[in-house]
């Protein structure tokens, strides 16, 4: 195993957003990078393709391949396929080789893909992104947990990541990480059903004054922009998530009501979204709208629209 980290052959599982980053970021360092995704085979297939050739990273054709040519692995793919994965590349890890979980997994499923990749050899740690990826890149804040964790750290930030150990002991970054998702997410599809119910009523100015009065440190406008902007481009990887957080929550003997109705409310952008409400998906046009009012205003209007629809199938003769 080698111990300079920027001679590693590095391994990303999930070519998505956060993979993509980490590969630029990486390979702008010199460092060898593959990578493999289940969508490569698919119609985003071509995209994928064409950014790894710009950036000199090599495609896998599978789990195993990719697992097996790697000195350290990423796992960044959406929530429910966390423990799948570890198990895929556990079939071909080589002995002492790094597991990085960068998923959005609750601390139980965190530790089901540690059984997996520490009992055939591997070394696993759990990793929790404590905030969104692309304004910070490789350096966003990483919380590490796991008991090789402590000797992880300093190789990860050699290579221009921000992790800091949590603690040794399995699910405690998790559980930050989720905690923190229940405000964050709740958050978003609070101010998304506020802004296009208030929207709806004709009285978002008033509402904005009244939330500026009672939290002034925060730009509304802004805010509401971008959170409508991030949930209509990844909302369905978000309601994952917020189900590994209500996961979470029932882990503890609580029942996860807010969780499960953030978890609806994202997925149900994230359907509209792929109605094409927000416009065509993949165009420099698409969830990029300045105004949330706009967004608001579309999704009002498809509601209202459906609403009537439902009243006049109840209303009709039978």
């Amino acid at each position: 195993m080698m111990v300079d980290p920027r001679r590693w052959q590095i391994g990303l599982v999930g070519y998505g957003e956060v993979g993509r980053i980490l590969a630029e970021d990486l390979r702008q360092q010199d460092i060898r990078v593959a990578a493999y995704d289940i969508k490569l085979g698919g119609e985003q297939g071509a995209a994928l393709t064409q950014h790894a050739v710009k950036f000199g990273v090599t495609l896998a054709a599978s789990h195993t391949e990719l697992t097996a040519k790697s000195d350290f692995i990423i796992s960044a793919v959406t929530a429910s396929q966390a423990v799948p994965v570890a198990r895929a590349c556990a079939a071909a890890i080589n002995q002492g080789t790094w597991f990085l979980d960068f998923n959005s997994a609750s601390p139980g499923a965190k530790q089901r893909a540690a059984a997996l990749i520490d009992g055939a050899a591997g070394r696993y740690v759990e990793g929790a992104v404590m905030t969104s990826v692309p304004p910070y890149r490789i350096k966003v804040p990483l919380l590490l947990g796991g008991p090789g964790a402590k000797e992880l750290e300093p190789l990860l930030n050699a290579i221009g990541f921000a992790a800091k150990v949590a603690s040794d002991k399995l699910g405690v970054s998790s559980a930050v990480k989720m905690c923190r998702s229940i405000m964050i997410k709740g958050l978003e599809a609070m101010v998304i059903e506020s802004f296009t119910t208030a929207r709806a009523y004709g009285v978002e100015d008033a509402v904005l004054v009244s939330l500026a009065e009672t939290f002034p440190a925060i730009n509304w406008e802004k805010q509401g922009a971008y959170f409508f902007q991030r949930v209509i481009e990844h909302g369905r990887r978000r309601a994952e998530e917020v189900r590994e957080v209500a996961e979470t929550v029932r882990e503890v003997g609580l029942t996860p009501w807010s969780a499960q109705g953030t978890a609806e409310r994202q997925a149900w952008v994230a359907d509209l979204a792929d109605e094409g409400l927000f416009g065509p998906k993949g165009t420099k046009e698409f969830a990029r709208s300045a105004d949330w009012r706009t967004e608001a205003d579309r999704i009002w209007r498809k509601s209202n629209a459906e609403a009537e629809h439902h009243v006049q199938l109840r209303t009709m003769p039978r």
